[in-house]
C-alpha cells in the first residue's frame, strides 16, 4: 500500500490555508492513501486550529518561528515517521494548483526520478515583475551550474520526493530549502526531474524576501556555503591559486625593478612586502582547502549515519498503528510540539 503525504509549511496562513487545503486532492492515481500534513512555524493567527478544522490529518506546531527551511525539514521528518512512500511539498498561499500533483508524481511512480520539481515557466508569470523574473532566472542558472542539474525553476516550492530521497535530505540553511536541496541532490547524484505546471492566481505578496537585493544576498550566501560544503578543495584551491599567483606577479615585479632600477627604491620594497604577504596567504588558503576536504569527508560519513538513523526511526510499511505514530511524535518532540 503506497502512501502520499502532502506537506504544507505555514507561517500565519489562516487566511489562505482553507483555499489551499480545498484545492488539494484526496485521491491520486498510483497511490492508495493521501494524507495532509501542516507544519505551523510558530504562527500567531490560529493557523493550527484552521488546519484541524478543515480536516488536515497531521498538524505539527513549532513553538517559535524557525524559518522556512526548518519547517520544511520538520515536515519531511514527520512524513517519514508516518510511513510516507512519497512526499509532496506545496506552499500555503495556494500558489500551486493541486490538480498538478498527479503530474508531479508521475516520474516517481514510474521509477524515473528521485525528486521532481514543478516548473512554473517564470518567463510567462504575469504577477512577477520583469526585474524579479530576471533575478530568478539568474539564480536558477547559477544553481544549475554548481549542482550539475537541468532544473529550470530552482526556487519552485512545488516538489515531490521518494521516501529514499527524503531520507537522504539534510538542509542546514536558515533561509530556504529550495536552492540547497537541489545542490545537495545534485552532489549526491540523485535523479532530478522537472515537469511544467500551472499555477493559481496570486493571493498575496511573497514574504520570503523584501527586495531583489535581499534575495540575491541571501541566495548567493546559501549557494556559496553549500557548494563549499560539498566541493571545499575545489573552492579553496581556486581562491588560493588566485592569491598565490598575484603574489608571484608582484614578486616578478620586484625582480624586474631590482635588475633594472639603479637604486633600491620604495616601489621595490612595496612589491617585495606585498608579494610575501600574498604568497603566504595563498599557501595558507591551499592548506585550509586540504583540511576542509578532510572535514567534508567526515560530513559524508555523518550524513550516512543520519540516513541510517532515519531509516530505523521511520516505519518500514504504511500500516503503522496510531499508537506507533504517536510514539514517533513523542520521540521527535525536539522539533517542537507535535499535535494530532
Amino acid at each position: 500500500m503506497k502512501k502520499l503525504i502532502i506537506q504544507i509549511p505555514c507561517l500565519n496562513e489562516a487566511a489562505t490555508l482553507p483555499a489551499t487545503i480545498a484545492d488539494l486532492p484526496r485521491v491520486v492515481p498510483g497511490v492508495d492513501v493521501v494524507e495532509l500534513l501542516v507544519v505551523d512555524d510558530g504562527s500567531r493567527d490560529g493557523t493550527s486550529e484552521i488546519a484541524r478544522d478543515y480536516g488536515v490529518d497531521h498538524v505539527i506546531r513549532l513553538r517559535r518561528n524557525k524559518g522556512l527551511a526548518a519547517a520544511f525539514m520538520a515536515g519531511i521528518d514527520a512524513s517519514l515517521k508516518r510511513g510516507a512512500d512519497f512526499i509532496v511539498n506545496t506552499d500555503a498561499d495556494n500558489q500551486y494548483s493541486g490538480r498538478e500533483i498527479p503530474r508531479l508524481l508521475a516520474p516517481l511512480l514510474a521509477g524515473e526520478a528521485d525528486i521532481v520539481i514543478g516548473d512554473r515557466n517564470i518567463a510567462e508569470l504575469q504577477h512577477m515583475s520583469w526585474r524579479k523574473r530576471q533575478v530568478q532566472r539568474l539564480g536558477s542558472w547559477v544553481v544549475r551550474q554548481v549542482s550539475n542539474t537541468t532544473v529550470p525553476d530552482t526556487t519552485s516550492g512545488f516538489r515531490a520526493y521518494t521516501r529514499e530521497a527524503a531520507l537522504r535530505m539534510t538542509v542546514v540553511s536558515e533561509f530556504s530549502y529550495t536552492l540547497e536541496s537541489i545542490i545537495q541532490a545534485g552532489k549526491k547524484k540523485m535523479a532530478i526531474a522537472h515537469v511544467p505546471i500551472q499555477t493559481n492566481p496570486r493571493t498575496r505578496q511573497s514574504r520570503l524576501f523584501d527586495s531583489p537585493f535581499s534575495y540575491i544576498k541571501k541566495s548567493g550566501a546559501t549557494i556559496v556555503r553549500i557548494y563549499a560544503m560539498y566541493e571545499p578543495l575545489k573552492v579553496f584551491t581556486y581562491i588560493g591559486l588566485i592569491v598565490f599567483a598575484s603574489g608571484c606577479v608582484l614578486a616578478l615585479r620586484f625582480v624586474y625593478y631590482y635588475l633594472t632600477a639603479p637604486v633600491f627604491g620604495p616601489r621595490m620594497l612595496q612589491s617585495l612586502i606585498a608579494a610575501a604577504i600574498l604568497l603566504i596567504v595563498g599557501s595558507q588558503v591551499l592548506a585550509i582547502g586540504l583540511l576542509a576536504d578532510v572535514i567534508s569527508g567526515n560530513r559524508k560519513l555523518l550524513e550516512d549515519i543520519l540516513y541510517r538513523v532515519r531509516s530505523l526511526e521511520a516505519p518500514e510499511t504504511t500500516s503503522a498503528t496510531r499508537e506507533d505514530t504517536r510514539a514517533a511524535d513523542s520521540a521527535a518532540a525536539g522539533q517542537g510540539r507535535w499535535e494530532r
